[in-house]
Parts: structure tokens; sequence; C-alpha cells
């Protein structure tokens, strides 16, 4: 039996949430959608779907099949692409979902470049720091800014970007530098909770791993507000290498603790694992990769003293 149409089969029942549901995608009779289950778990040897007469769930074997399965169809679809002749013009509509400060710090001045070189896409773009449900939101493509986890979505790496510990030259000449991630625990602290722990900061230092305990003077889930209380000399932050790049290129902000290294994180275009993806979020996300081949946030001036 044709293994790449098991796992299609498989990929539309999980999809759809049950057997029938799969049946108007596929084209399919039931019974033809259930012979490749039952002939895909058999060869297997392994159960990949609980069956009950409500509900249709995963196994933990079905899970990781799963994904793996959306990946190697994804690259069956874009091999298959490559070899066709043009498709046309990408025309329609794309809907995005991409973070606040990332889509408007990074994202913005990249979009007038893909209108005019797609001038028959509309773009929908959306900025929030919610992680939405592509399918059940109607999204096209998202990005995200994470250690992305097991996720029944594909994925293509933009960037990456490292979480820096900064604060600016004004602030470090009333209260000193830290010399130990310790040291923080004696300091005014701003806490971007999106991507820096609300009381717990972890670092990989020269001795290993290395954590402290922090009281935060403020706690929010934007890390623009945090960055301008610091260029405001009010204390010390944990954000996106791509949020602080600049000012610490001007002298604006100042790295800490340079050799205890924070979490990075990779930037991610997302987007669900369709069996026929549209040229347009196809241009789209080629046109993500190639914005973003150059870029390295984390190329910045060491710590140095406060004057």
């Amino acid at each position: 039996m044709d293994r790449s149409l098991e796992m299609a089969v498989f990929a539309a029942v999980v999809e759809a949430g049950s057997f029938v549901g799969a049946v108007e995608p596929l084209r399919m009779s039931k019974p033809a959608v259930s012979r490749h289950i039952h002939a895909l778990e058999e060869r297997l040897g392994v159960r990949l779907l609980q069956r009950t007469t409500r509900r249709l769930s995963l196994t933990e074997e079905g899970r990781i099949f799963y994904q793996r399965a959306k990946e190697l169809l994804s690259l069956l679809d874009e091999a298959e692409a490559e070899l066709r002749p043009t498709q046309g013009e990408p025309s329609g509509t794309l809907r995005i979902n991409v973070p606040v400060s990332f889509g408007i710090q990074h994202l913005a001045p990249r979009w007038a470049a893909f209108m005019e070189r797609y001038p028959k896409v509309k773009l929908e773009v959306t900025l929030n720091d919610r992680v939405i449900d592509l399918l059940d939101e109607g999204y096209d493509l998202a990005v995200r800014i994470s250690r992305l986890a097991n996720s029944t979505l594909i994925s293509r790496q933009l960037a990456t970007t490292r979480m820096m510990l900064c604060a600016s030259p004004g602030y470090l000449r009333r209260r000193g530098n830290p010399g130990h991630p310790q040291d923080l625990s004696e300091h005014l602290i701003l806490s971007y909770t999106n991507w820096s722990g609300r009381e717990e900061w972890q670092f990989d230092g020269p001795a290993g791993p290395a954590s402290v305990r922090i009281r935060p003077a403020i706690f929010t889930n934007n890390g623009d507000t945090t960055r301008a209380i610091a260029l405001q000399d009010g204390g010390i932050i944990l954000e996106p290498s791509f949020m602080v790049a600049q000012d610490l290129q001007a002298g604006r902000l100042v790295e800490l603790l340079p050799d205890y290294r924070a979490l990075e994180l990779g930037v991610y275009a997302v987007y669900p694992s369709r069996q026929h993806l549209p040229l347009r979020t196809r241009c789209l996300i080629d046109f993500l990769v190639e914005s973003f081949a150059q870029v390295n946030w984390s190329d910045t001036p060491s710590a140095r003293p406060a004057a």
C-alpha cells in the first residue's frame, strides 16, 4: 500500500477529529479511510488512535508519528512544487499573526517589499502576544519566538535571538555593575514576563547553570514597557536581543554578565500542514526566510563598565 497515502489519511483523520470528518477532504468513503488507518497500524505494529463511541484521540505513539508524518508530507509537497511549471502569480488574502514588539520593529518595515513583489496578495496582519490556534482562528501563518515544542504545525526557522541582561549606563553609575547573577537580588529588576519568567532567572555560566530569585519592581507582558523604563535608568532587564540590539550598539544600554548566557530562542514561521499549501503562503514563507537570512541581533558590543 502507498505509505505516503497512509500518512495523508492518518493526518486528515487527526485534523478532522474523526473518520467521518476526513471523508470529504480525502474524497474517500468511511470504510476506505478505516482500511488505510488499520493497515498503517498493522504495518507499524502500534496503536496510533484511541477510538471510543464519542471521541478520537492520539496515543503517545500516534502523536509522535503525526508530527513526523506532517513534516514528511510537507517536504513532499515542496519537492513536487519545485518541479511543477509555474502556477501563475500568487493572489488572494493571507491572514498572519505576529508578536507585537517583533511585528512592529522587524516585520512592519518588510511588508512594503512583499506587497511590491506580490501585488495581488492582500495581507491581514494581526499583532498580539497570545499563542493562537491557527486552524481554529483561520490564520494562514504565524511568527512565533520560542523554544518550539512538539507541535502539530510545520515550522521554518527564520532567525535566532537570545535573552540579554541589560541596564543603562546611568543606572549602573548609580547602583553598580553586578559581577554574578546572585548580585541581581540587590538590584531593581524590570520583569518582562513573556520571556524571562516571573521570579527566577536562569543562566549558563562558566561553572555551569546558575539561577537567582529576583524581586521585580514591575511585572509586565510587554517588553517595550520594560525597555523604556530601563532606558530611563529605571533598572535591569532580561529581554530578547532583537529588542535591545540597537540600544546596545548605540550605548544606550550595556550588556551585563556576558559570561552568563540566558535562554536562546528561535524565530519561526509556523503554518498548518495542509496537503496543498497555497502559492501565496509559500511565497510569504520564502520571503521571510530570505529577509532574515543575514540577521544577527546577538552580534552586539560586550559589556563594559559604566563611565
